[in-house]
C-alpha cells in the first residue's frame, strides 16, 4: 500500500480532519503560529468586519445631510467635505461604542458600563443559535431552519414556563428542557429526512421554518398559549420561577441565561475537539464517503448533528422566551435570531469559542446600532448592511485578501517544496 492508502485513526485522523498546519523545517512555534494567524481564517474574519465597518463609514458619509451640503462647494473649500464626513462618520461610530460598551457621558462606572451588559443580552441568544448552525456547518449540513426551532422551543419553554407550578430552579430547568427538546426534536425531522430520504436539509428546514411560523401563530389564538380574556395573540408572562435570574440587580437586563451559553460553548467546544462523537461529526463534514468506508455511521451522524443543533437553538428560544421577553410573547420572539444565527456561524469560522466571540459582537451591532440612531438619526439599517457586508466578505476570502495582499494559504509552503523536489 502507498503512504496515500494508508488507513489512519486516532490523533492522526482528527489532524487529518481538522487541517492540522504542518511545521516547515527549522521553524518554531512561534513563527507557525504567527503563519498561520497571517493565512488562516482568524485574520481574515478580523479584516472582513474591518472592511465592513469602513464601508458602512462610507455609506453614513455619503447620506449625511452636512456631507451633501458641503459636497456642494467641494472645489472652493475642499476641508468642509473632509470635515463634515469625518463628523458624521465619528459620530456616528462613537454613538455605536458608547451605545455597546462603555457610555463616557454618564458618571459613574455602574451606569456606564450598562451598555455593555445590554450587548451580553442581545448576544446571549446569538451564541447559542451560533453554536447550533456552526455544529451542523462542521458536519457538512446547512440548518437554516433556525426561525422554527426557535418559535417552537420558545413556545415549548413559555408554556412551562406560565402553566406549570414547580418550585424555584427545577421550574426554571425544566422548562430550558422543553425548549432544547422541542429545538431538537424539530430539528431533527430535517435530520431524519436526510439520513433516511436524501432530501436536503436546506430545503426542509425553510418549509419547516414556514411551518412553525404558523403552528405557533395559530397557538397563540387558542387557550394553549395565549393569555385568557386577551384578544391579542399573545401569551401570559412567565411566573417568577420559571424565569432566568437577574445577573447583576434590577438595573441590568443581563440575565443568567448568558451564563447557559458559556457552557454551552464549552460543551460544544468538547463535543467537537475532545469526543469520539465530535471527530464522527468532522470527518462526516470533510468527506462523508470516505467516512462511510471508515465504519463511520453517516446517517446516525446527520440525526444526532441536528437533534444537537436543534437543542442548541432551542436554548436561543429559551433565553428570549425565559429572559429577555418574559412578560409574555407574540409569533416574532426570534427577532430575526435564526437567521442571524448564520452569519455568527460563518464569522466564528464555526469554532465554538469563535461563535462565541462573533455573538458578542453582533450583540454590539444590536445594542450599540439603537443608541447611533437616536444619538446621531443615523439609520439602524446601516448596522444591518455591515451585517450583511461581513458575510460578503467572508465569502470571499480572495477578495480580501487581494485588498490587504495577504498570502495565499500554503504558497510559500509549495514553492518551498518545488524548491527541495528540483534540488534532489
Amino acid at each position: 500500500m502507498t503512504d496515500q492508502q494508508i488507513p489512519i485513526r486516532g490523533q492522526d485522523a482528527a489532524e487529518a480532519v481538522d487541517d492540522a498546519p504542518e511545521r516547515e523545517p527549522g521553524e518554531s512555534r512561534f513563527q507557525l503560529f504567527l503563519r498561520e494567524v497571517t493565512n488562516g481564517s482568524v485574520l481574515i474574519s478580523l479584516l472582513a468586519v474591518l472592511l465592513s465597518i469602513v464601508v458602512g463609514g462610507i455609506l453614513i458619509a455619503i447620506t449625511d445631510a452636512d456631507v451633501q451640503a458641503a459636497a456642494g462647494y467641494f472645489f472652493s473649500r475642499p476641508a468642509d467635505l473632509l470635515g463634515a464626513a469625518w463628523q458624521a462618520v465619528a459620530g456616528a461610530y462613537s454613538a455605536l461604542f458608547q451605545g455597546a460598551f462603555y457610555n463616557f457621558r454618564v458618571s459613574g462606572f455602574a451606569a456606564g458600563i450598562r451598555p455593555f451588559t445590554e450587548t451580553l443580552t442581545f448576544a446571549t441568544p446569538l451564541i447559542a443559535a451560533g453554536l447550533g448552525v456552526a455544529l451542523a456547518f462542521r458536519v457538512g449540513m446547512f440548518n437554516i431552519g433556525g426561525r422554527g426551532q426557535m418559535l417552537v422551543a420558545a413556545s415549548a419553554a413559555g408554556w412551562v414556563g406560565f402553566s406549570l407550578d414547580l418550585p424555584f430552579g427545577l421550574h426554571l430547568i425544566v422548562a430550558v428542557l422543553a425548549a432544547m427538546i422541542a429545538g431538537g426534536l424539530w430539528a431533527g425531522i430535517a435530520g431524519l429526512l436526510k439520513a433516511r430520504t436524501g432530501a436536503h436539509e436546506v430545503i426542509t428546514t425553510i418549509m419547516l421554518n414556514y411551518v412553525a411560523y404558523y403552528l405557533v401563530s395559530y397557538l397563540l389564538r387558542t387557550p394553549v398559549l395565549q393569555a385568557p380574556g386577551s384578544n391579542n395573540p399573545k401569551t401570559r408572562a412567565m411566573k417568577d420561577t420559571a424565569v432566568f435570574p437577574d445577573l447583576l440587580g434590577g438595573g441590568y437586563n443581563l440575565h443568567a441565561g448568558f451564563l447557559f451559553a458559556i457552557v454551552a460553548t464549552i460543551i460544544v467546544w468538547y463535543i467537537l475537539n475532545r469526543s469520539n462523537l465530535g471527530f464522527q461529526f468532522r470527518a462526516v463534514g470533510e468527506n462523508p464517503h470516505a467516512s462511510r468506508v471508515a465504519g463511520i455511521d453517516v446517517k446516525r451522524a446527520y440525526v444526532l448533528a441536528m437533534l444537537i443543533s436543534g437543542a442548541l437553538i432551542g436554548l436561543a428560544g429559551a433565553a428570549q422566551a425565559l429572559g429577555t421577553i418574559k412578560t409574555g410573547f407574540g409569533s416574532g420572539i426570534d427577532a430575526g435570531i435564526g437567521f442571524d444565527a448564520i452569519t455568527v456561524a460563518l464569522l466564528g469560522r464555526s469554532r465554538p469559542w469563535g461563535v462565541f466571540a462573533a455573538g458578542i459582537l453582533f450583540g454590539a451591532f444590536k445594542a450599540g446600532g439603537f443608541s447611533m440612531q437616536a444619538a446621531e438619526g443615523v439609520p439602524i439599517d446601516i448596522v444591518l448592511v455591515v451585517q450583511s457586508l461581513i458575510v460578503l466578505f467572508i465569502a470571499a476570502p480572495p477578495l480580501v485578501r487581494t485588498i490587504f495582499r495577504l498570502p495565499t494559504p500554503g504558497e510559500k509552503r509549495t514553492s518551498r517544496r518545488r524548491v527541495q523536489a528540483v534540488a534532489k
